[in-house]
């Protein structure tokens, strides 16, 4: 695209570290991004800084990147809206959303979880809100800073509609961002919600020094569990096999950018779940998953012995050793 031409606008919707990078990401593309933040002293730092000095400090804005705090600024004429908040915050700022999208557009997500509470995936809860629409998800084994920086990646768009999903595919697709499109909406969020669960038991095991056999035992055994999990909720084996199943899950149990294995780290260190969230000073949204996913499992009658002994962990007392 000659961005002479007054470029396409697009819509990132949360600036943490994974949507200020997916903004880079977009605006290196040709796109002019609208990068809305819901705290407008976190946006002015972004606008005075050209950078996010919270997630991605080595990394200055491209000139396309603007820093907005007013939702509906935001996503103002934007071609195609691209919601990157923590699971909790999905459905409120969903609901702000509903009353500012015209009828013909579509909402793509790039978070990782289901509904808290309620165990919904997320296209769910999108649906409830939203009516009928367009909806895609974006997910694969993708870190933020290395996506920032303009490592080579790969990652999957998932949506019932194809045409819909090559779209947004095209939106990120570039020379070192490969994105590819799948029709699996569900299998696509539950590989990338449910493996936070398997990284925090990954880093736990780790973290104890059960060394690179148990790591391979569990990525593998986790995968079995997710593949179970995801097929009974609707979503196609296969899958799992991809980016957003098993590329998604080697990465974030086997590297220490992930969170999600950092807290499992923390914790086989001897610190509570609340000290090891401050130690990382992000949203770790394993924690909020492993709990839905605990209670889907047991409501389905599905065997998941690796995440059951996570929940314990997280929330019944048991002991990283124990465990």
């Amino acid at each position: 695209m000659n961005v002479a031409q007054s470029p396409a606008t697009l819509a990132v919707l949360g600036a943490g570290s994974w949507g200020t990078a997916l903004a880079i990401l977009l605006s290196r593309n040709g796109y002019a991004v609208r990068l809305w933040g819901h705290d407008p002293g976190h946006v002015a730092t972004l606008q005075r800084d050209r950078r996010n000095q919270a997630y991605l400090p080595d990394t200055r804005f491209p000139e396309l990147v603007q820093p907005l705090a007013d939702l509906a600024d935001a996503v103002l004429g934007a071609e195609a809206v691209i919601l990157v908040v923590p699971s909790h915050a999905f459905s409120e700022v969903v609901r702000g959303l509903a009353p500012l999208l015209s009828p013909s557009l579509g909402l793509t997500w790039a978070t990782k979880g289901f509904e808290p509470g309620g165990g919904r995936l997320l296209h769910e809860v999108a649906r409830e809100i939203l009516g009928n629409r367009d909806l895609a998800v974006i997910s694969g084994p993708s870190f933020a800073p290395e996506v920032a920086r303009g490592l080579p990646t790969a990652v999957t768009v998932a949506s019932p509609a194809p045409g819909y999903a090559r779209r947004i595919a095209s939106y990120l697709h570039s020379e070192r961002f490969r994105a590819y499109t799948s029709d699996d909406i569900i299998g696509v969020q539950v590989g990338g919600a449910a493996k936070n669960v398997l990284a925090i038991a990954t880093g736990i095991a780790d973290g104890l020094g059960f060394g690179a056999n148990t790591r391979a035992a569990l990525i593998t055994r986790g995968l079995a569990e997710l593949i179970r999990l995801g097929t009974a909720l609707g979503g196609q084996a296969e899958t799992f096999m991809g980016l957003a199943g098993l590329g998604d899950l080697v990465l974030t149990c086997t590297d220490d950018q992930s969170r999600n294995r950092r807290l499992g780290l923390a914790l086989a260190r001897g610190l509570s779940v609340a000290q090891a969230k401050v130690e990382i000073g992000q949203e770790v949204e394993g924690v909020h998953t492993t709990r839905e996913v605990f209670h889907i499992a047991r409501r389905l009658g599905i065997e998941m012995p690796i995440s059951e002994q996570v929940y314990g962990v997280l929330y019944a007392g048991v002991t990283p050793q124990q465990a």
